[in-house]
């Protein structure tokens, strides 16, 4: 059988030769004797044996994982220790039991991350990141290295642990071990494990944040609806710490959520992506950004839906209220700018305002007039009707407002590229070519007149 394939059912089902590893002292005659009492029990004493004398148990699996290297062992152990914490994931808890203070426990689990089949990565690594967030916490927060303070052994350090699983980690997000599951498995862990302020360090400096970018997409299915969650998950507990935010700044990663938020329908979702908003708002460019990606119209759609969680009602009305202040912040033609620059041209309200092109008409020659060159390359390369529209109206705008329009815009040969949209599919785009042209010809003098 594909080992890839492996359920932790199918490995449970195997009968492993306990006494012929004890004579080969493999393991001890007390381990054996523990063995005998656990295995191929019904769920109920097993749950009593691990009430009673969990961490000895804890010790046992340990030692066969640290000792024996005969893969089916290996499996059936993880197959194990998986079957008792996905029971109960309080019983992590048992291998930071005092008792275990000179027990390696984190070791034989970071070693199998690289060393084994899927089967045994899978099962190392959900089982390693549910140890690592059980460890106990100090009154000053997390015990600095998971050792115990009178241990006289050299043990693997909670770093080192750390470390490694981030690497192991974002090697998962680039290249999969397992074609389906091991994206899902890593984000998955991930979202645990970045509550950890020295995770998110570590999965910083590994430059994993590129890696969770392209994950965030719209889903339909149940499965990429938890993988879309988890991986939000993961870029609002990134979004605490600063140098997260800024690789988030620069990246996909803005456009990407307001994308999911607008077409999720799932609560969890919805919550997480809106928390992350309300985290970012006040961050450097973020707030303009995404008063740009038109994220105030989507806020109040999201408003006016029935959500049965306060949490996120709550951080709608502050996100809310967080955009109408930076839309007050910006200036008109600030505001206008950015929406030319990342091309997502609509029709909102200062596109025909007189007002506007009275007040802000001679900033088009900012950076020998770039803001009339972005509308020629949208005109040139957009296939969205409304950019097409909106870009030849602001064009037919700045003619009749600058008192050389005309004489620019023809320098610009800006001419051609609208004649072409006079033959646009798209009533709207040839309504707003031709209004252009006409302005191009009759010149300011008389263009006042024509209205569209």
């Amino acid at each position: 059988m594909d080992r890839a394939e492996l359920t932790t059912g199918q490995v449970l089902k195997r009968d492993i030769p306990w006494e012929a590893y004890m004579t080969t002292k493999l393991i001890s005659g007390t381990d054996l004797q523990l063995l005998r009492r656990y295995d191929n029990r019904a769920e109920s004493v097993r749950a009593q044996l691990l009430d009673d004398d969990g961490p000895v148990y804890v010790q046992v699996f340990v030692r066969i994982l640290r000792d024996i290297f005969k893969e089916e062992t290996v499996e059936y152990v993880l197959a194990l220790i998986d079957e008792m914490l996905t029971a109960n994931p309080k019983r992590a808890r048992l291998f930071h039991d005092n008792s275990l203070a000179n027990e390696d426990t984190y070791e034989p689990f970071l070693r199998l991350l690289w060393k084994g089949n899927w089967f045994i990565q899978e099962k190392s690594c959900k089982i390693l990141s549910l140890i690592i967030s059980a460890r106990p916490k100090t009154q000053d927060g997390v015990v600095p290295n998971g050792e115990s303070s009178n241990s006289k052994s050299k043990l693997t350090t909670i770093d080192d642990v750390l470390k490694g699983l981030v690497e192991w980690l974002c090697t998962q997000l680039k290249k999969p071990s397992h074609p389906s599951r091991g994206i899902p498995i890593a984000i998955n862990c991930l979202a645990a494990l970045l509550k950890e302020p020295v995770v998110r360090s570590s999965f910083v400096q590994a430059d994993g944040v590129k890696l969770l970018i392209p994950l965030i997409c719209p889903a339909s299915t149940q499965q990429s609806i938890q993988l879309l969650y988890e991986t939000c998950l993961c870029v609002w507990l990134l979004s605490y710490y600063e140098p997260a935010i800024e690789y988030l700044a620069t990246s996909r990663a803005l456009p990407r959520l307001v994308d999911a938020v607008r077409s999720s329908t799932k609560e969890k979702v919805v919550r997480v992506i809106v928390l992350t908003f309300r985290n970012l708002l006040s961050k450097g460019t973020f707030g303009a950004q995404m008063v740009d990606l038109g994220l105030p119209q989507i806020v109040q759609s999201l408003k006016s839906q029935a959500w049965s969680d306060e949490d996120l009602l709550e951080a709608l009305n502050q996100l809310d209220d967080g955009l109408k202040d930076n839309i007050k912040k910006l200036s008109s033609f600030d505001k206008y700018k950015q929406e030319v620059l990342l091309g997502h041209l609509d029709w909102s309200p200062m596109h025909k305002d007189p007002l506007f092109w009275r007040d802000n008409v001679t900033c088009f020659e900012e950076n020998d007039f770039q803001i009339l060159r972005v509308l020629l390359t949208i005109m040139d390369s957009s296939t969205d009707p409304r950019a097409l529209a909106v870009a030849c109206f602001d064009l037919s705008q700045f003619i009749q407002h600058h008192p050389a329009g005309r004489v620019i815009v023809n320098d610009l040969k800006a001419k051609e590229r609208v004649m072409k949209l006079m033959n646009h599919e798209s009533t709207e785009v040839t309504k707003n070519a031709l209004l252009c042209i006409q302005r191009l010809f009759l010149g300011a003098k008389y263009a006042s007149f024509l209205q569209v």
